[in-house]
């Protein structure tokens, strides 16, 4: 396989017929590590077409997964801005409030939005709203105050299809926004757009972005992922970008599905030296691979452009 990531041998980890009710496919989920299981928030898409998100829990991260028969969130809750679906949540623990917050597009007449929410145990969610008004996707929170203020990835698509990054006070009112990475456009990998993957992962060099980028070849897009560091301190100021994809679509199940040539990370953790990254291949099945982050920092340097 090429690329840096090393798929698992069991993808796709889980498809629509593991599910304990009729859908037409599952994807694109958020991940938390308990420590004793690990918990997916999965992004579900109904025969209807809406997507509503549902907790499934393994032990080991892999196999055994036990579904909720009900959806953590649904668009049949009467939000008016997630009435078309609720879709892509990307999880962060923030130590400071002992809950996990849930940054996910709200999808509406209107458009899509990113939207945010915590919990304490996955059974129950207080919605915090919109924070960004469509069109805006692809949010990712970082784990913790910078310069006491929050910061979030996010991708506004008015902006080109780039990534920006904004901070707040309080998770409601967000502003200084700055973009951190734009596309390459031309022949690049990701030259049409990128957006934010997993939520930032703090190493020593600086903030680890994983991120999908898009090119568009004979008028269909490939989906790839890439990687980039940002400071710790001034997370805006870009650090370095990897030059190549580190994954890209090379198995049938990334090549075939509602959405072909697609792998695109949405949940993640760190365990011991290795990244575990779950991604939705083909908007069809949720699979799982890994890397050294060592490995995915040392290309980042070496390739590094301004």
């Amino acid at each position: 396989m090429r690329g840096i990531f090393v798929r698992h041998k069991n993808n796709p980890l889980i498809t629509p017929r593991d599910l304990p009710y009729q859908s037409n496919t599952v994807f694109n989920a958020g991940a938390a590590d308990l420590g004793d299981e690990v918990l997916l928030l999965v992004r579900i898409e109904s025969c209807s077409g809406r997507s509503h998100l549902t907790v499934a829990r393994s032990r080991d991260g892999i196999t055994d997964w036990k579904f909720e028969r009900g959806a953590l969130m649904h668009p049949e809750e009467g939000v008016p801005y997630e009435a078309f679906g609720v879709e892509d949540c990307r999880i962060t623990w923030v130590e400071h409030m002992k809950r996990w917050c849930l940054v996910y597009t709200a999808y509406a007449e209107i458009g899509a939005g990113v939207a945010l929410a915590t919990t304490e145990d996955f059974r129950t969610v207080e919605r915090l709203g919109i924070v960004f008004p469509p069109e805006d996707k692809d949010g990712a929170l970082f784990p913790r105050k910078l310069d006491g203020h929050y910061a979030i990835l996010h991708r506004p698509a008015e902006m080109g299809g780039n990534i920006w990054v904004s901070y707040s006070p309080d998770l409601t009112y967000w502003g200084r926004s700055e973009q951190v990475l734009g596309v390459r456009g031309g022949p690049w990998w990701d030259g049409a757009r990128v957006g934010a993957g997993l939520p930032p992962i703090e190493t020593k060099e600086g903030w680890l972005i994983i991120y999908h980028g898009v090119k568009v070849v004979a008028g269909h897009p490939i989906y790839r992922v890439g990687a980039a560091l940002l400071d710790l301190h001034d997370p805006h100021k870009l650090i370095g970008r990897a030059r190549r994809w580190l994954m890209s679509p090379d198995a049938p199940y990334e090549w075939y599905g509602d959405a072909p040539n697609v792998v695109f990370p949405t949940g993640g953790f760190i365990r011991g030296d290795e990244l575990w990254m779950y991604y939705g291949a083909a908007d069809s099945c949720i699979c799982l691979a890994t890397v050294k982050v060592d490995e995915i920092v040392n290309i980042i340097m070496d390739e590094k452009v301004d």
